[in-house]
């Protein structure tokens, strides 16, 4: 029986190393270091994640860890979408009490949502992805690198993105403030009919 336990215990430690080095953003219980701006009914917590369901809303981190602010960081959340479900997470943001968020960035999370051909990955009108990199009801991860002026977008290890600001950028065309900078993290509650499943948020700080 112990060498069964020892065993066990061994070949559960890739498993530990692969994240090693991270902090976890949520707790799995509740929306204890989050803030939910307008319509707060959207998220909740089920089954260990933060599940998006209603009008549009977002859910920024403003706990403790480094403050809530991260300019270079690796970002890991999995995330698992309902069909015609769209949301997104968004990075170096800001709160904000309504609208969609004007600081940073939004990855995208979008798999069969008919109306927005950017698709999951995408870094949200800076460099689109058109292509199919997840499914509906299958649990993915969306592994985001901010370094310097880059960011890379993964989705289950699979490089989407890779993104360098150039020295004249001035934002998209919807959101001048889409820009390089320190902020925090942000989870999207994009419309009525869509359903998106957000757990294990984790980040390691880059040097």
């Amino acid at each position: 029986m112990k060498n069964c336990a020892v065993l066990f215990f061994l070949a559960l430690l890739p498993l530990f190393a692969a994240d090693e080095g991270f902090t976890s953003l949520f707790n799995g219980k509740d929306l204890t270091g989050w803030k939910v701006n307008e319509n707060v009914d959207t998220f909740s917590v089920k089954d260990g994640a933060i599940v998006s369901h209603g009008p549009r809303s977002h859910c920024f981190y403003v706990g403790d860890f480094h403050d809530h602010t991260f300019k270079d960081f690796e970002l890991k959340v999995d995330v698992m979408t309902l069909p015609g479900a769209n949301g997104g997470v968004y990075i170096q943001t800001a709160f904000q009490d309504r609208g969609w968020p004007g600081k940073g960035f939004e990855v995208q999370v979008n798999n069969t949502f008919v109306g927005d051909p950017r698709r999951t990955a995408s870094l949200y009108e800076v460099q689109d992805n058109a292509g199919e990199v997840a499914k509906d009801n299958q649990w993915f991860t969306e592994d985001i690198i901010a370094k310097g002026d880059t960011i890379i977008v993964k989705v289950d290890g699979k490089q989407v993105v890779n993104w360098t600001q150039p020295a004249n950028w001035q934002g998209t065309q919807d959101f001048s403030n889409r820009r390089i900078g320190a902020g925090t993290i942000a989870l999207q509650g994009h419309d009525r009919g869509s359903t998106v499943y957000y757990k294990n948020i984790r980040i390691k700080l880059l040097d």
